[in-house]
C-alpha cells in the first residue's frame, strides 16, 4: 500500500499524514468547546408612587472653531505674531560697521526665526497684542492687505539692519514696534493714520478714557522723521517718508508707518526699552 488514500468519487488522492492532521484537529475542537453560560437575572426597577424624577440639566457647549475660521481680517489672512517674526538671514553677507571711535567691526545677521523665538513673557512667545490688533483693523476697515515689513529684531538683526546709535534701542527688540505700509494706499499713509485713529473711537473698551482717545502731536525735534508723529497713552504712530527710516528691513520706495507701544494696559505699567528684555528675553535656537 502507499502512502495516499483514494477520494470517493473523485480521481484526485490526498496525501495520508494531511488526513490524519485534520482528524486530530477535528477532535480538539470538540473536545475544548466551551458552554454557553446562563444570562444573569437582573433585579427589577421599582419606584415609590410620591417619587419624582426630575429631567437632567443640561448646558449649552459651543462648539470649538474649526482651524479655517477666524483666519481672516476682511478679505485678507489675519496678521499673527507669525508676521512679526525676525527677518534675518544666516546666508546674508558680512558687513562692516563703524563704531563712534571710527574702528571698524564686522557684523553677522542672525538666522531668522530657525535660530531664536520671538520675546517671551511668563514662558510664552509674545508679541504686544495692540499691534496684532491695530493691523487687523486696518486691513478690515480699508479692504487691503497690509504689509508688515519690521516686527521683532533679535540684537544681530537689528545692528545688522541699522548699526546707527539711533537704533541701539529700538522697541523692536523687545517686540513692542512694527513698521508696516498698505497695498493699493502705498502713497495714501495718512489714510491709514486716520483708520489707527479711528480705532480708538470705534472700540468700546476705550469709550469715555480720553488718555487713549485724545491723540497729541509730538513737536520735539530728537526723532528721526520730518512729520510730528501722533501719540496717545497706549502707542506712538510714526510716518516715515520715502527717504527716511531706510535700513534692511525697509528697503521699498514706499512711505511707511510704525507703531510703537507706550503702555501695557494688561499689565498696566508703561512700556520701555531695557537691555535684559532686549539681550535676555527670548530663547536662542
Amino acid at each position: 500500500m502507499g502512502g495516499t488514500q483514494k477520494c470517493k468519487g473523485r480521481n484526485q488522492r490526498w496525501p495520508y499524514s494531511l488526513l490524519v492532521a485534520l482528524l486530530a484537529m477535528a477532535q480538539l475542537s470538540c473536545g475544548r468547546g466551551e458552554r454557553l453560560k446562563a444570562p444573569a437575572l437582573a433585579s427589577p426597577i421599582t419606584r415609590r408612587s410620591d417619587e419624582v424624577t426630575l429631567p437632567a440639566q443640561h448646558r449649552l457647549r459651543h462648539r470649538a472653531a474649526y482651524p479655517w475660521e477666524g483666519v481672516y481680517s476682511g478679505s485678507h489672512l489675519k496678521i499673527t505674531k507669525e508676521h512679526l517674526r525676525c527677518r534675518g538671514a544666516r546666508h546674508a553677507p558680512l558687513k562692516e560697521g563703524v563704531g563712534e571711535d571710527g574702528a571698524k567691526f564686522a557684523l553677522f545677521d542672525c538666522g531668522g526665526p530657525r535660530s531664536h523665538s520671538l520675546p517671551c513673557r511668563e514662558g510664552k512667545e509674545e508679541v504686544y497684542p495692540i499691534l496684532l490688533e491695530l493691523l487687523n483693523w486696518v486691513q478690515d476697515k480699508s479692504g487691503k492687505r497690509v504689509i508688515v515689513t519690521c516686527g521683532h529684531r533679535c540684537p544681530a538683526h537689528n545692528t545688522y539692519s541699522d548699526p546707527t546709535t539711533f537704533n541701539q534701542t529700538s522697541k523692536h527688540l523687545i517686540g513692542a514696534e512694527v513698521d508696516f505700509y498698505v497695498q493699493g494706499l502705498e502713497r495714501q499713509p495718512e489714510e491709514v493714520v486716520a483708520l489707527l485713529l479711528r480705532y480708538y473711537e470705534a472700540t468700546p473698551w476705550y469709550s469715555g478714557k480720553s488718555a487713549y482717545q485724545t491723540f497729541h502731536r509730538y513737536e520735539k525735534e530728537d526723532t528721526n522723521v520730518s512729520i510730528p508723529p501722533w501719540y496717545n497713552k497706549e502707542v506712538f504712530i510714526k510716518l516715515y517718508q520715502p527717504n527716511e527710516g531706510r535700513d534692511l528691513d525697509n528697503t521699498h520706495p514706499y512711505p511707511y508707518l510704525s507703531i510703537q507701544v507706550r503702555y501695557d494696559r494688561a499689565r498696566e505699567c508703561p512700556v520701555t526699552y531695557t537691555w535684559k528684555e532686549a539681550f535676555r528675553g527670548y530663547r536662542r535656537g
